[in-house]
C-alpha cells in the first residue's frame, strides 16, 4: 500500500473559474460492500470465481488474507483489479485459523458467520476499536443454530472464538437496529446449513438496501432466499456456483464527488454507476437534488451539477454511510439541516455522530447532537480548522470536500482512506487540476 503524509492541507477550487458546462469525470474504486460479499459467496461456491473491478483496500485485503488463512486459493491481481478464488463447494479447508480483521467490521461479521459452517476452531480479533464493536447478537444466533461461538472477554465484542461442527439450521432471530451486517452474514452462510433456516428480524432493520444487496449477490451466484417484508427470511440448503462477477464502483465513495459538485457549482460525473446500480447509497444524489443541485442519470453513469443549496430534514437510515458527506454539504446550505434515524452509526469505525459534532463545530457550525442524529446550523463563515479523522476513512474524505469551498481546512492522518479508497487523494489532486 502507498505511503501517506501526516496531514493534507486542502486547496480550495477557484470557484470563479468553475464551468458547470464542463464535465469533470471520475471513476471511483469498486464497491467494498459488493467485493466482500462476493468473496464470501465465492469461497462457499462450487468452482472458480473471478471478480472483475474488485476493490483493493485495507478492508478487502483483510478479507483476502483471512480466506487464505482458511485454506482457500485466492489470487488478487491489484493492477488488473481482479480476484480469483477457488470455491470449495461449502467446505472450509482449514480446521483451525487465527483471523485478524484489523478495523474491518464487515469482515468480522461475515467471516464469523462463515466459519460457523465449518468444522474446526476459529479465532477472530481486530484492533482496539474493533474490540469495542458489539457482535453479541450474531453470536447468539449462531449458537441457536448449532455453533459454539463466544466472546473471549464475555462482553459480546472481539476477540471471538467459534468452535463449529457445521450449522444445523432451524430458527434464529437477530436484532435489526445495530447492524444489517449481522443479518447479511447469516444469510450468506446459511445455504451451507444442514436444514432450512428461518431468520426473523427483531425491531427495525437498519440499512435495508445493504440486505437487498446481499440477496442480489447470493442470487447472482445461484441461491435465492424467500423474504417477507424484510422481516422473515427462509434460507434452504443450496450450493452457490462460481462465475465471473463484475463489481460496481462504490456508491459511498462516489458521494464525495457528488458533494464536491454541490459545493463548487461544478458538474461531476461518476462513471459506471447508474440507474441499474444495486447500491442504495446512490440515492444520496436524490437528497442533493432536493437541496438544489441538478442530477442526471442513465444506466451507466450519474452526474451532479451544483447550485444554491438549502437545508433539509432527512431520515438517512437507509444510506447511513453518506451521513458524514451530507453533514459537510449542510455547512454551505441556506438554513439548518436535520439528520435523523442513524443511531447505529455510533458503532462504526468511531462514534460518527459524536465525531461529526466535534469537527463541524471546529468549522463554525452550531450543532445539536441527538441520540439518533444531528441538527446543523451552518455558520456565516467557515472557520479554518484542523480536522481529526478518528482513524475513520469517511471522516477524512467528507471533510476534505469542505476544503474545496473554504480555505484553511487541514486533514490529520489522511492515510485512513486506505480502508476503502486508497487513491482518494490522487483523484482529488487530478480533479483539482482539471478545474
Amino acid at each position: 500500500m502507498k505511503d501517506y503524509p501526516d496531514e493534507i492541507a486542502i486547496t480550495p477550487w477557484p470557484l470563479d473559474r468553475v464551468n458547470p458546462t464542463q464535465r469533470l469525470s471520475v471513476r471511483v474504486p469498486g464497491s467494498k460492500s459488493l467485493t466482500n460479499r462476493a468473496l464470501i459467496v465465492a469461497a462457499l461456491a462450487e468452482g472458480l470465481t473471478t471478480l472483475t473491478g474488485a476493490l483493493d483496500s485495507d478492508d478487502t485485503r483483510v478479507m483476502v488474507e483471512s480466506l487464505s488463512r482458511l485454506g482457500f486459493k485466492v489470487d488478487h491481481d491489484v493492477v488488473a483489479a481482479t480476484i480469483r478464488i477457488e470455491g470449495m463447494a461449502g467446505r472450509i479447508p482449514a480446521k483451525q485459523a487465527d483471523l485478524d480483521v484489523h478495523n474491518s467490521g464487515t469482515s468480522l461479521r461475515f467471516l464469523t458467520a462463515m466459519v460457523a459452517t465449518g468444522h474446526g476452531t476459529y479465532r477472530l480479533d481486530g484492533n482496539a476499536r474493533m474490540r469495542e464493536r458489539p457482535v453479541g447478537d450474531l453470536l447468539l444466533a449462531l449458537n441457536r443454530l448449532g455453533a459454539e461461538a463466544k466472546s473471549e472477554r464475555g462482553n459480546g465484542c472481539p476477540p471471538l472464538v467459534v468452535m463449529s461442527h457445521g450449522l444445523d439450521g432451524g430458527y434464529a432471530d437477530v436484532a435489526g437496529d445495530v447492524s444489517s451486517q449481522f443479518l447479511s452474514g447469516l444469510l450468506m452462510a446459511l445455504p451451507n446449513a444442514r436444514e432450512m433456516t428461518t431468520v426473523e428480524v427483531r425491531g427495525v432493520l437498519v440499512s435495508k438496501p445493504y440486505v437487498a444487496m446481499t440477496l442480489a449477490v447470493m442470487e447472482a451466484f445461484g441461491v435465492r432466499v424467500d423474504s417477507r417484508r424484510d422481516r422473515r427470511f427462509d434460507v434452504r440448503p443450496a450450493r452457490y456456483r462460481g462465475r465471473v462477477y463484475a463489481v460496481e464502483p462504490d456508491a459511498s465513495a462516489a458521494s464525495y464527488w457528488f458533494a464536491a459538485a454541490a459545493l463548487t457549482g461544478a458538474t461531476i460525473e461518476v462513471e459506471g454507476l447508474g440507474a441499474s446500480s444495486l447500491q442504495g447509497d446512490l440515492t444520496f444524489v436524490d437528497i442533493l437534488d432536493h437541496m438544489g443541485c441538478r442530477v442526471e442519470r442513465d444506466q451507466n453513469k450519474t452526474s451532479v451539477t451544483g447550485g444554491p443549496l438549502r437545508g433539509v430534514d432527512v431520515d438517512m437510515n437507509a444510506l447511513s454511510d453518506t451521513v458524514m458527506t451530507l453533514a459537510v454539504v449542510a455547512l454551505f446550505a441556506d438554513g439548518p439541516t436535520r439528520i435523523r434515524n442513524v443511531a447505529h452509526i455510533r458503532h462504526k469505525e468511531t462514534d460518527r455522530i459524536a465525531a461529526l459534532t466535534c469537527e463541524l463545530r471546529k468549522l463554525g457550525a452550531t450543532v445539536t447532537e441527538y441520540p439518533d442524529g444531528l441538527f446543523i446550523l451552518p455558520p456565516e463563515r467557515i472557520s479554518p480548522a484542523r480536522i481529526s479523522t478518528y482513524d475513520d476513512h469517511r471522516m477524512a474524505m467528507s471533510f476534505a470536500v469542505a476544503g474545496l469551498r473554504a480555505a484553511g481546512v487541514v486533514i490529520d492522518e489522511p492515510g485512513c482512506v486506505a480502508k476503502t479508497y486508497p487513491g482518494f487523494w490522487d483523484d482529488l489532486a487530478r480533479m483539482s487540476e482539471s478545474t
